[in-house]
């Protein structure tokens, strides 16, 4: 029996109806190039396999990734990566499979958002994604302007993700449970960056907004944009990062002050 280990965030999904929803809402198919995260005991790999015909898996505990090799192993199409999603080469694999990826998984909760900033760098070799999370962050991957939940997650993702709620799932779908609950998202690339995103300043200005929310952004942007970059963008430098929109990033980051180095 394959016990959840603590250092790796396991919490095992086992509920078949929140597994056959996961799948209706990825509805892979024949010629798609899915990849799994995590995929434990491969409650999920199954039927994504028995769709698409073809998966790549990537598992960082090597007795799980043993036990898949048993029994998962000698079926077609299926083809096992063991390691660490946080350091594996995307790029190499789209470039393998011939086309971009779509990503699947349960994820860890102490992995999932610089995960997804490792994503959101490989955007151009992913089509889309569909993960478990914890759902917190899912709040706030699709939090509005003003909202509790709102904050640097959500706006870096926005030029490049369309991110949909689709599902929360309680405690009891796992082994074992966790003490929170999750949500599945729908994380679909976009094809182009909106224009309002076009500068390479965008994230260092949104990290540096956030950085202390507490403060106005003329404090929290000191030495970023200074009164007539706040003019030019068009935005109350006596606000707070919380309270602006993703294009007001993207118009303070058009007027950025150079890198000193």
């Amino acid at each position: 029996m394959i016990r959840a280990r603590k250092r790796f965030g396991q919490h095992f999904l086992h509920d078949p109806a929140v597994i056959g929803r996961i799948v209706a809402a990825v509805a892979p198919r024949a010629g798609d190039h899915l990849v799994e995260i995590g995929p434990g005991p491969g409650a999920l790999t199954r039927p994504l396999l028995a769709a698409a015909g073809a998966l790549d898996a990537i598992e960082i505990d090597r007795d799980l990734a043993e036990a898949l090799r048993v029994e998962v192993g000698a079926q077609p199409g299926f083809v096992l990566h063991a390691g660490d999603a946080l350091e594996f080469d995307w790029a190499q694999l789209a470039a393998a499979r011939g086309g971009r990826l779509r990503l699947v998984g349960n994820l860890p909760y102490n992995i999932s958002t610089p995960l997804l900033f490792r994503l959101l760098a490989a955007r151009a070799v992913l089509l889309d994604m569909h993960f478990m999370l914890q759902k917190e962050v899912v709040d706030r991957i699709v939090a509005a302007p003003g909202s509790t939940h709102y904050g640097r997650l959500g706006v870096m993702l926005a030029p490049w993700i369309d991110a949909t709620r689709l599902f929360d799932v309680g405690p009891g779908a796992f082994r074992p449970p966790p003490k929170v609950w999750s949500a599945v998202v729908r994380l679909g690339v976009r094809a182009a960056p909106p224009a309002w995103a076009s500068s390479p300043d965008y994230a260092r200005v949104v990290a540096a907004a956030f950085a202390q929310r507490r403060k106005t952004l003329r404090n929290a942007l000191a030495g970023v944009v200074d009164a007539a970059g706040f003019r030019a963008a068009g935005v109350d430098p006596q606000a707070r990062a919380e309270t602006l929109h993703p294009e007001d990033f993207g118009a303070l980051a058009r007027v950025a002050l150079p890198v000193i180095h």
